[in-house]
């Protein structure tokens, strides 16, 4: 088999068809062999799990109760945040890295080159930043979407940021296609097979703006381009900036003023079943899966944290999204979100032609 491509390569898994609403259990459910049976079924029949084979669903059954209890166990520690049993439930840890958070970027980068720590940083002396700011509240952000089996978080990543800087730009938030990146990108990346954010935003800038998902929806495979669908719907941006690297505060000033593209570790136990709260670990640095910082905040009790917006649907973490801690002691950040994130630049008011909004 081929190496594996760039970030977030995903693999076929045909077991889940759908997601639907949060999936609870009770702890008398996990205190027989036969209950925990019924429970499993239970979540089958809440998730539209395809049939399998008796084998097959034996060797599910055993994941699931693995999962089921890693799940319970960590929710009884008292930690900031808590797991829920979502549609990863039946995936060994090592199917979900490898499904949707299996490759490593940093080999990638070597193949691209070191990034230009002496570019421009627009927002290097930026001063009196809010305490706190969520792009979604100020109409920058639209709702969670889903990748699915396609390894195509670099583009939804791409996009978040394309669409959180044009809405500040135009006061108009407009939903745009991935699709558009995944199938005609194809200069450096490479699809459902993966990718990096930078070269999408030269991309975006170079072939004249990115198509509106209405008219390039999302198919979740890598298929030819097709620029019939792009028509005259597009947002265009002036290029792109990248964040220093290994550096919060710079990435602070950045968000403060418009969403951030960004990588993160994305492989942990706890991140596959996360459920809400400010996740604090376990995660390390070697960032394999691509998202967007769309603000942050601090709670009650005083911890810091982004808000982070994933490409795995709305009924995974918070609505979609995942509150990671901010503020802590490594230079990379929690799970690497400081190691290399970039932002689009829009200096123009263009919106999409004839797109009602």
């Amino acid at each position: 088999m081929e190496i594996k491509k760039f970030i977030c390569l995903s693999l076929s898994l045909a077991l889940i068809l759908g997601i639907v609403e949060s999936f609870e259990f009770k702890e008398e459910e996990l205190e027989s062999e036969e209950r925990m049976q019924g429970l499993y079924e239970r979540w089958r029949n809440h998730h539209n799990v395809a049939e399998v084979n008796p084998r097959e669903k034996a060797q599910r059954f055993n994941v699931f109760k693995t999962n089921v209890q890693h799940v319970h166990k960590t929710n009884k520690m008292n930690k900031p945040y808590t797991l829920k049993l979502n549609k990863f439930a039946t995936m060994t840890n090592h199917e979900f890295r490898s499904t949707y958070a299996g490759s490593k970027i940093k080999h990638y980068r070597t193949l691209r080159g070191a990034r230009n720590s002496m570019l421009r940083f627009m927002y290097e002396n930026a001063t009196n930043l809010p305490t706190a700011i969520d792009w979604r509240a100020r109409n920058a952000v639209t709702p969670p979407k889903d990748q699915g089996l396609c390894g195509g978080c670099w583009a939804f990543s791409t996009v978040v940021a394309v669409e959180g800087i044009n809405a500040i730009r135009t006061n108009k938030l407009v939903s745009l296609s991935e699709q558009h990146l995944i199938d005609c990108e194809t200069g450096f990346n490479e699809g459902c097979g993966g990718g990096l954010m930078e070269p999408a935003f030269i991309f975006i800038k170079e072939s004249g703006g990115l198509a509106a998902e209405e008219n390039y929806p999302y198919t979740s495979f890598t298929g030819t381009c097709d620029r019939s669908k792009i028509g005259n719907q597009v947002v265009t941006i002036d290029g792109y900036e990248d964040v220093p690297e290994n550096n919060e505060g710079a990435l602070l000033k950045a968000v403060a003023n418009q969403p951030v593209s960004a990588a993160i570790e994305a492989n942990g136990h706890d991140f596959q079943f996360y459920s809400k709260g400010v996740f604090t670990g376990g995660c390390g640095v070697d960032v394999n899966h691509a998202v967007a910082v769309v603000g942050y905040g601090e709670t009650p009790e005083g911890t810091k944290y982004w808000i982070v917006k994933n490409s795995w649907g709305p009924h995974w973490g918070e609505n979609g999204y995942i509150r990671l801690q901010r503020g802590v002691p490594n230079d990379e950040g929690l799970c690497g979100i400081a190691v290399e994130p970039s932002y689009a630049i829009k200096k123009k008011s263009n919106i999409p032609m004839n797109h009602e909004l």
